[in-house]
């Protein structure tokens, strides 16, 4: 399982630990790090830095792909032939380039650098097509894992923006990658002035149980999605599931009413468990798979179960998959 709400799906490789170790990773494109330029300065001392101590304009830090992945990558794509779904898929980033360890703790600082507040935030570095537009996210992954819910829904919702939140250094590198190599082998032709596919998802490193409304505004979003997340199974440890009280009050800001958040997991204590906090909390109501059928979600449900890897993972394994929607409501102020 992932950490803070996430999933592992990807072209390759399971949901296991996949190796290596978190000071080996470097810091992933489009993300939000207090780690300073210079990799000799001292960890524990960036991470003490305040967020306000960072100008609004340096709360972007954008990398380029993975260089050991991208030229191995390249290497793969003059060996192909010219056919383009041939090519496509030799530049799509492997797994087993993005060492990282399974799970984080969502409790550590991370040196993570995040924006002050959603004002702070440049969509249009996150989504170079949609610049000027004035649109931001409406779709967000708690702990998006590989990406591949982002990636089933982008040909989907094509002028919907979707932002993936996920904590791990590698992982969010490896999404990002991802995200690059499907926008350049889906641009549209010469003179077509329409954006190209895969334009309207991005990811931030993030640490959502701690950030979330540093970067959404209030009620901006109409989907969050929180897909196989981690059990916590010890009791000592469920303070840190992604669905509990203080949590689900930034989750209710945040969504706009009539947004939906869908969970959905293989273990059943931790479906009992989001299932009874979403229902005790007053901004939250349920609703049944039916009726987000009949309101035309089908295809988001069917993501839902399908596009992850930890989900195409429990099909293999003739495992249960247990579901749950709820609908943030309106509040009638006398």
């Amino acid at each position: 399982m992932a950490c803070v709400g996430g999933d592992s799906d990807g072209e390759s490789g399971g949901d296991e630990e996949v190796g290596g170790k978190v000071g080996d990773a470097r810091p992933p494109a489009h993300t939000y790090e207090l780690t300073p330029a210079s990799s000799h300065v001292d960890s524990d001392l960036s991470a003490s830095l305040p967020a306000t101590s960072i100008p609004a304009t340096a709360t972007s830090s954008v990398l380029p792909p993975s260089s050991v992945a991208m030229a191995k990558r390249k290497r793969s794509v003059l060996a192909t032939a010219a056919d383009p779904a041939t090519e496509r898929n030799a530049l799509l980033p492997q797994k087993r380039h993005y060492r990282q360890r399974a799970h984080a703790n969502p409790f550590s600082d991370h040196a993570l650098r995040y924006p002050a507040s959603p004002r702070a935030l440049d969509w249009a570095e996150l989504y170079p097509a949609f610049a000027g537009s004035g649109k931001t996210p409406e779709f967000a992954d708690v702990g998006c894992g590989f990406g591949g819910l982002l990636i089933a829904l982008a040909p989907l919702f094509p002028d919907t923006l979707m932002l993936g939140m996920e904590i791990r250094v590698q992982v969010s590198q490896y999404v990002q990658d991802r995200i690059s190599a499907l926008r350049a082998t889906s641009a549209p032709p010469s003179g077509n002035t329409s954006p190209g596919l895969y334009q309207n998802v991005s990811i931030v490193r993030a640490n959502s149980m701690k950030f979330t409304p540093n970067y959404f505004p209030k009620h901006s979003l109409s989907a969050m999605f929180f897909l196989f997340p981690d059990p916590h199974f010890k009791s000592r440890k469920h303070k840190a599931r992604i669905i509990s009280p203080t949590l689900l009050a930034e989750y209710a800001y945040v969504l706009k009413p009539g947004g939906v958040v869908y969970t959905i997991t293989d273990v059943r204590d931790l479906h009992d468990w989001m299932r009874t906090h979403l229902e005790a909390f007053p901004l939250f109501e349920s609703v049944s798979e039916d009726d987000l059928r009949k309101e035309g979600k089908g295809p988001i449900l069917d993501a839902v179960y399908t596009s992850t890897e930890e989900g195409k993972k429990v099909e293999r394994n003739k495992g249960d998959k247990w579901l749950a929607c709820f609908r943030r409501i309106e509040v009638s102020r006398d």
